[in-house]
């Protein structure tokens, strides 16, 4: 802002000694703090239409099986908790649900919207699905009948369909270390969700893989994801995804250090 002024400051200097320099400085104020109104403007803006397509195609997901449950209700309210909605935000969420679970909704319709919004910005988009994976599979399980519909998301929304397999094998590692039930959760199923999470085949390099693993977690950093319009309420989420890429990466070094 000090650079604005002192910029329009010295233009109106050239024209006009020191009462120019004044008047000038006041226009660069002026102008600067109205392109800050816009930014700003733009980014609620976009933080808003993030939570209603959020929860208007999470209503969707919910009745992939036909019936939304009580248990499916509960878990959209708690997201209301988790991303720590205030009183307006939660009344566009419950809203969006609703109408996303209501006879005729045009899901594709709603995701072209998103996408216009979101600017296509792939690591939002992704974000977007993360939120709808997380949602539906709270139990550490996606449905046959709501896998297919992330699978018609994620296209929706110009995914490939590897980003609802690296999702749903985030989502199990984090299941398994949240529930302790490593029992139910093999090392060797462990060391493929690791690469699925990571988005490498096993027969990748050590470079290749450290390349990936530096990529992701620079793609997907919170401060990186605010400026891009991800609602600060959505940070844990974006901190947990972090997490599990990092742990992934650790899997893998580790499972080739005892091969070695």
């Amino acid at each position: 802002m000090l650079f604005a002024i002192i910029f329009g400051g010295l233009i109106g200097y050239a024209f006009g000694r020191f009462p120019g320099f004044l008047i000038g400085a006041a226009i660069g104020a002026f102008v600067l703090q109205r392109l800050k109104s816009r930014l700003v403007s733009k980014l609620h803006g976009l933080q808003n239409g993030f939570i209603e397509s959020v929860f208007a195609v999470m209503g969707a997901l919910c009745k992939a099986d036909g019936v939304v449950s009580r248990d499916e209700i509960q878990m959209a309210e708690a997201m209301f908790t988790r991303f720590r909605l205030n009183e307006a935000q939660r009344a566009m969420a419950k809203e969006a649900f609703n109408r996303g679970k209501a006879p005729g909704f045009d899901l594709d319709a709603e995701l072209h919207r998103f996408m216009q919004a979101s600017g296509r910005q792939p690591v939002l988009l992704q974000m977007f699905l993360q939120v709808q994976v997380s949602a539906v599979a709270a139990d550490g399980q996606v449905h046959p009948a709501e896998h297919e519909m992330l699978v018609r998301i994620a296209r929706g929304l110009g995914l490939p369909e590897s980003q609802v397999d690296q999702l749903e094998a985030m989502l199990r590692g984090a299941h398994a270390g949240q529930t302790g039930g490593a029992g139910n959760y093999s090392s060797t199923q462990q060391i493929d969700d690791a690469y699925k999470v990571l988005g490498v085949s096993a027969s990748a390099s050590d470079a290749e893989i450290k390349r990936a693993y530096r990529k992701l977690m620079s793609e997907n950093h919170p401060d990186k994801l605010a400026g891009r319009g991800l609602p600060e309420s959505m940070r844990e989420m974006a901190e947990e995804r972090t997490r599990e890429i990092s742990h992934a990466y650790d899997v893998i070094k580790e499972a080739r250090k005892r091969a070695s």
